[in-house]
């Protein structure tokens, strides 16, 4: 799956459109490098997140195959800090 659609699908970033922003931006990081929004996620990579206020970093535990509902969305990741 592709990145910004992970980070939508996930509810890790609330729009699509915004995930693809700032993943152009550079403020999203996989495995520590820069990525661009079409990267594709495996289970087990690292994602960092650079908020204005702050950062959060998450590791995939789950790559659907499509959309899921909001009470599943939590399991597709666990944060890491």
């Amino acid at each position: 799956m592709r990145l910004d659609k992970f980070l939508k699908v996930s509810r890790l970033i609330k729009r699509r459109t915004v995930a693809n922003s700032v993943s152009e931006m550079g403020r999203v990081l996989v495995n520590g490098n820069p990525a661009k929004p079409a990267k594709q996620l495996k289970i087990g990579d690292i994602i960092e997140i650079e908020y204005a206020a702050g950062s959060e970093k998450v590791e995939v535990l789950k790559v659907p195959e499509g959309n899921v509902s909001v009470q599943e969305a939590p399991t597709l990741y666990k944060v890491i800090n």
